[in-house]
């Protein structure tokens, strides 16, 4: 049933914001190349995942796509790409698939995973 959810919600956002598709699912691939234990679920109108905590969500916008990080301010910015001023949130706004490399997103994912998932939070 996830997948199909799933399904649906990529479908919408081919249809309603093309340019965007591609950005996310460079994106998308980037976060399930973590590993067999990464899991996506349909929330909030976006994508979230979790390996098995939650770590990151993709939103796809009309001018970009937002990948968003719950506890994005425990991150080290080491590419200064973050942006949110918030007690813990942070996000990358991605607006093409060059992005994904000149913003350092694998770097960012594997950060987030591997915080949300340590021993200290769970």
């Amino acid at each position: 049933m996830a997948e199909d959810r799933i399904h649906k919600l990529l479908q919408d956002i081919r249809q309603r914001h093309p340019d965007q598709y591609s950005v996310l699912q460079g994106a998308r691939a980037l976060v399930l190349a973590l590993g067999p234990d990464v899991r996506e679920e349909v929330k909030y109108g976006g994508i979230l995942f979790s390996a098995p905590a939650s770590f990151c969500g993709l939103f796809a916008y009309t001018q970009h796509v937002s990948l968003e990080f719950g506890d994005g301010a425990q991150l080290a910015d080491e590419f200064k790409v973050l942006e949110g001023a918030g007690k813990q949130r942070r996000h990358i706004k991605l607006h093409t698939p060059e992005d994904l490399a000149a913003k350092q997103v694998a770097h960012y994912l594997g950060l987030a995973c591997s915080l949300s998932n340590s021993p200290k939070r769970q």
